[in-house]
This record gives structure tokens, sequence and C-alpha cells, in this order.
């Protein structure tokens, strides 16, 4: 199969989380033009489960990709760029799906000893499809639940060529954070009738930037970042609502649940010291992906007996990923794969290397066979 040609199909069609149906469509055109007779293919919301009967089974494998997009307006220049304005595939997914079409298509024409289950996850950006996608699973096709489970993300910063891993703590704890502050607006000439919520709004901002120096035990890890943060209506008129919009990134769930006390005992100082309301949305929160230590350590060592690939032990990073859902009650690892991009993960020139492609499914189909 083209891979290339598929991962450039599929870069021109991003779609958000649970509104992935053009891909989803593309997905299942692609997997229905390979061979059928050990292949079962089971949709779920705008996902995909596909089980690839092995030759001689007593587990099944799961290998996991995800497949939504970001609303980012794409500024690759790519030939192929987006059909679809303001979405792009910018973490990397296309390649991710890719890659997934490329290990089916070498599972149903050279079976390993297991069962391989494919699965096509929606909205790993968000809302989080890996929670659902996992409860599905485990109460709805119990047959489809896997002894182990494996995942793989590109890494914009490695050449192409390296992998890299490690035993335990991969990604970090993440939740959303939305803030909304609302008080009383008016004529930029009459600030003492008013309730100044672009005033308020900053205050808050900075202050919580006290939270990880001054909450946080200083040898642990964590990140709080406010992105964007929006007040008013135009110059002359003083803001009656205000809104910031973060991330919260730690290493347990203790600082976790540190952080977000810390956020509203702040917020509540704000509320009594600007006279306003303000309400907290953190939105969607993912688990850390706490790779299991033996399949980390055998993915590491086949690896660097791999012929062109180079295994490297990762740091652990405050990148998020739902994949720990499935970690969380599923035997399993993720690791990166270099595709030597200039521009990072979530930016709008990120230009992934398609060499990848060209030996992943592969590198893949020969580590099941040792599963």
């Amino acid at each position: 199969m083209d891979l290339i040609k598929i991962r450039r199909e599929l870069h021109t069609i991003p779609e958000l989380g649970f509104q992935e149906f053009k891909t989803q469509q593309h997905l299942l055109q692609l997997i229905r033009s390979m061979p059928q007779e050990r292949m079962e293919i089971v949709e779920w919301k705008t996902g995909l489960a596909v089980k690839v009967s092995g030759y001689d089974a007593d587990k099944l494998i799961a290998w996991r990709t995800d497949i939504d997009g970001l609303p980012i307006k794409e500024n690759t220049g790519y030939p192929f760029s987006s059909l679809h304005d303001g979405f792009m595939h910018a973490c990397g997914h296309d390649i991710h799906m890719a890659n997934a079409i490329g290990l089916l298509h070498k599972l149903v024409n050279k079976p390993v000893k297991q069962d391989v289950l494919v699965i096509f996850q929606p909205a790993e950006e968000g809302p989080g499809g890996a929670l659902p996608f996992r409860e599905w699973l485990k109460t709805e096709r119990p047959d489809f639940w896997p002894d182990k489970i494996f995942a793989m993300h590109i890494a914009p910063e490695l050449p192409v060529g390296t992998v890299s891993t490690k035993p335990g703590l991969l990604f970090a704890n993440t939740s959303e954070l939305f803030i909304d502050l609302h008080g009383k607006g008016g004529h930029a000439a009459f600030p003492h009738l008013t309730e100044d919520m672009a005033v308020a709004g900053a205050s808050l901002l900075m202050q919580l930037q006290t939270i990880v120096s001054r909450s946080i035990n200083p040898m642990d890890s964590a990140v709080l970042t406010v992105g964007k943060f929006t007040a008013g209506t135009v110059q002359n008129i003083i803001a009656e609502n205000a809104r910031l919009e973060g991330t919260i990134r730690t290493l347990n769930n203790l600082s976790m649940l540190k952080m977000k006390q810390r956020i509203e005992a702040i917020c509540k100082a704000v509320e009594t010291g600007y006279n306003c309301r303000i309400s907290i949305d953190y939105g969607a929160s993912y688990k850390e992906v706490d790779n299991d230590g033996q399949l980390a350590e055998e993915f590491l060592d086949f690896a660097a007996s791999a012929d062109g690939i180079t295994a490297v032990r990762a740091d652990a990073a405050m990148t998020g990923e739902d994949f720990g859902y499935f970690t969380e009650q599923i035997p399993g690892m993720m690791f990166w794969a270099g595709v030597d991009s200039e521009f990072g993960l979530h930016h709008a020139k990120l230009d992934p290397d398609e060499e990848v492609l060209e030996f992943m499914p592969g590198f893949i189909h020969e580590f099941f066979s040792r599963q």
C-alpha cells in the first residue's frame, strides 16, 4: 500500500473529536480493500476497532491510533493542505493513521501468532475518546478486551529512525482550565460605576502564576499555562466579562488536586476583591501515561537490536495523552517516533518526514510477532 499517499489523503480532511465522519469512512474504505478472511471490523461512534486473527493465538494484543485533528489554520504550503479551513492535522494523527493502516495490511497478509486489535480512536485532542472507548470495550465487547496495548506518537525533535520511551511515567496528568469572570460594564469615563473584569482577569492571571512556584513541592514538577485571555468589546467600554483559557499539567494526582484547590481559593479571593462572580470549568482531564515497566524494557531491547533503528531512553514529558486511560487498566506502553520536523506539535507548519512510514509498520509487525 502507498502509505504516503494515504497519509496525504487523510491530511486533507482533518476533523474535530467525535466529528471524524469523513475520516472514518475513508479508513473503512481502505480497510475493506484488504483481505477480509481474518478480519472483524466494528464501528464505535466515529472510531473503529479492527481485529485480525493470529495463527495460534492465546492472547490479544492491541495497537491504538488517534484520528482527530485540531482547530488550527494550516500554514505548511503543502499541495495536499487541509481542505477544511481552520482545521489541521497538526499533531501527526495523519501519520499515526497511515501507520496503523500499514500495520493492518501486514497483519492480514502475514499474520502473527497472537490476535491483534487495531483501535482507531476518535477525540484524543478533546473531549477525550479513550475513556469511553475503553468502557465500551469492557462492557459491550469483552471479546475485544486486550491483554496488552501499544501506541506511538510522532516526535518532531527526533530524527527519523529513532524511537524513544521509558518504563513508568511518560506523559503527565493534564486538565483543561476555563475561568469566566462576570462583573458590571459601563462607560470608560465612569469607572467608579463599574466592576472592571479586564483588571480582575489580569490580576487573576498573575496570581495563578504563583501556584507552581509557591504551592507545589520544588522537587515535584507542574505547569499552569494560560494561553488565552479575553475581555471586553471595544476600547471605550469597561469590560463586563473576561475569560481565561489554559491547561494544568502535573506528574501525579496529588499535585493536580493541590493545583485545583489553589485555583479555586484564588478565584474566591478575586471574587471578593473585585466584587465579581467567577465560574471554573476544568474541561477534559487526561490521566498520565504510565508505561508497563516490563513491556517498555522489552520494546527498548527489541528496538536496539533492529536494523536501522536507534533506541533512546526518554524523559517524562508534560505532554497530555488520553492513552493513559488504556494503560490505567491494561498493561501497555507508548513510544515516541522521530519525524525530524523543524516545527513542533500543534504548530501550523508541522512537517513530519514521511520516511517514517516506510519502515514503522514493519518494525511494529516484527515486534508483535515476538509477543
